[in-house]
């Protein structure tokens, strides 16, 4: 398990916009408006990405690769991670009220979904 600098893991707990606040941004030497302009999105958007109040969609997951190098399905991956659990909660009492129609093993082998993905 990874660690940040203040001992949390970095297990999806986060918005993974804070990744970029934390560490990329700095070890690129940018600000935020820098970041900005040479990912061609206003500062608003990438503030409300740095907050978790915005997702990192797969555009701007392919816009951080190119930036950073960071390929764009860790960031899509950490996004999912971040948002899942939390989608969960929200809307627990609905899933309570949904029948589980669970799919024969073999049409799940069939589509690829053996790994639960």
């Amino acid at each position: 398990m990874k660690l940040r600098s203040d001992g949390k893991n970095q297990s999806g707990d986060d918005p993974p916009g804070r990744l970029l606040r934390q560490y990329v941004f700095p070890a690129l030497n940018l600000s935020v408006s820098q970041a900005a302009r040479d990912l061609g999105i206003t500062r608003q958007t990438l503030h409300r990405i740095l907050a978790g109040d915005a997702a990192i969609t797969p555009e701007m997951a392919v816009r951080l690769e190119r930036l950073c190098g960071v390929h764009s399905t860790f960031w899509l991956e950490r996004q999912q991670r971040y948002d899942l659990p939390r989608v969960r909660k929200e809307i627990a009492n609905i899933l309570t009220r949904i029948p589980a129609r669970l799919l024969p093993e073999e049409i799940i082998e069939q589509i690829g979904a053996r790994d639960g993905r």
